[in-house]
């Protein structure tokens, strides 16, 4: 363990505080005097105090900020509530006040824990909420958890994905982003092993890293570059004194967003680049789109260092899952026990985290569920980010996620045709992937960073 790591950086992020809160100032002076905001000189101050703002981390959930959604046209109140609660989640509803001749599909989204709140999905959420019943995994920042909580392993996300569906009853529909597609299909597998009345009708994987022998990226083969040890010596610390958590072991998440950020750090430059000379020069939108990205990537949460090791032990290095030597609390996961939950894997053309193959390995896993049931899409031009959020998530993705939930939704739903396209339905024998335009590789280079398909993790 580092011990010096976290209270060092800590000292630095109080250090900052006084001069982030005074560019704070400086942008509520500048919004209380347009005429003066709006002058070169003000426009120039405005662009310093943005920089100054985010020069520094939040280690607080941003709001998931949806008052309402249109549904059949008409704009639905949605307030969040909390449907079961643990040390370190909650089950948080995003209950719509309207009554429905037929219940929607009831839907949990399972978020990451990868250095970013459940916020991140804010997007997928908003785009789901005007057909479906929302649910979704909002983790706690371990150091806000206190150590007589216990552990949070892998076995112990496991659970809580089993405890929450169960929570919300038969028939609920999983979809689960990026890391936590891994947990997703062991929780489903062990269900289905003890022929569970609360099965999910449907799991969705997007863009999960099920088997990173595929087409191994730089985040795999980081993974893989050390031995175990390294990573507990290197990149685990403990929580400083003064917080709730003080002294529970983590892999911070100012470590984790500092490795995402290198992997593009020329570009998130020019990111910052870009929104000090248009918010100078008088473009104001452009700029405030950026802000806005930054303040919801520079919100980060820490992992436990039990979850962050074993996710890297089982899931990155030994491959546990796609070798069938995965357990949870001393049980073999087996994914051919799914014999009921129909399965939907998504993937991104141009994902540089989880590579095209990864996610589509679950098919070949679940090798006793019936074809009819295994659907596969890649969506060719988007990297990570664009699978669950911006315009190819709402317009191309989306509705054929909408399309599984439905078809294998226990209730009768009417279903709305706006947008509709039909998933590929996996034949036996088929290939097992999409196939993508000649001369494009799933290493592409992404869009810019403020356009929609920016890839944050």
């Amino acid at each position: 363990m580092n011990p010096l790591a976290y209270p060092a950086y800590q000292a630095f992020a109080n250090l900052m505080l006084p001069l982030r809160h005074n560019a704070s100032l400086v942008r509520g002076a500048l919004d209380a005097w347009p005429e003066y905001a709006a002058t070169p000189h003000g426009r120039t101050w405005r662009a310093s105090a943005d920089l100054l703002s985010l020069a520094g981390l939040t280690h607080a959930r941003p709001s998931f900020d949806i008052g309402s959604v249109e549904v059949e046209g008409q704009l639905v109140d949605v307030h969040e509530e909390v449907a079961q609660s643990t040390p370190f989640c909650s089950l948080l509803h995003l209950r719509k006040h309207a009554s429905f001749d037929v219940p929607q599909p009831r839907v949990l989204v399972i978020a990451p824990m990868s250095g970013h709140f459940a916020t991140l999905l804010r997007g997928t959420v908003r785009t789901m909420l005007a057909e479906h019943d929302v649910y979704i995994t909002d983790w706690h920042n371990p150091r806000d958890v206190p150590l007589m909580a216990g552990r949070f392993g892998f076995d112990e996300f496991v659970q809580h994905v089993i405890d929450f569906t169960a929570t919300i009853g038969e028939g609920t529909h999983l979809l689960a982003v990026c890391q936590p597609t891994v947990a997703a299909l062991a929780a489903v597998a062990l269900m289905a092993a003890d022929d569970h009345p609360a099965q999910p009708a449907s799991m969705t994987l997007m863009a999960g890293p099920i088997d990173t022998r595929v087409n191994p990226t730089r985040v795999n083969e980081l993974a893989k570059s050390k031995p175990l040890d390294w990573f507990e010596q290197n990149l685990i610390s403990a929580v400083p004194f003064g917080f709730r958590g003080a002294f529970r072991r983590v892999y911070p998440g100012f470590v984790q967003l500092n490795a995402f950020m290198s992997m593009n750090l020329e570009r998130h430059l020019e990111s910052f680049e870009t929104m000090y000379h248009e918010r100078a020069k008088g473009d104001a939108d452009k700029a405030e789109a950026i802000r806005v990205f930054y303040d919801e990537y520079f919100a980060t949460m820490d992992l436990t260092a039990d979850f962050y090791l074993e996710t890297v032990d089982t899931v990155f290095q030994r491959h546990a899952l796609p070798r069938h030597e995965l357990e949870v609390k001393g049980r073999r996961v087996e994914p051919s026990k799914i014999r009921r939950t129909a399965l939907f894997t998504v993937e991104g053309e141009r994902d540089d985290i989880c590579a095209v193959g990864q996610t589509l390995a679950a098919q070949d896993l679940c090798d006793r569920l019936r074809p009819y049931l295994k659907t596969h899409h890649v969506q060719t031009g988007v990297g990570h980010y664009g699978v669950f959020n911006g315009q190819r998530w709402e317009q191309q993705i989306y509705p054929r996620i909408r399309a599984v939930i439905h078809d294998n939704e226990p209730r009768a739903v009417p279903v709305s045709t706006r947008g509709a396209q039909t998933a590929l339905t996996l034949a036996p024998a088929a290939a097992s992937t999409v196939e993508t335009p000649a001369g494009t590789t799933p290493a592409a280079a992404e869009a810019d960073l403020s356009s929609d398909e920016t890839a944050t993790e």
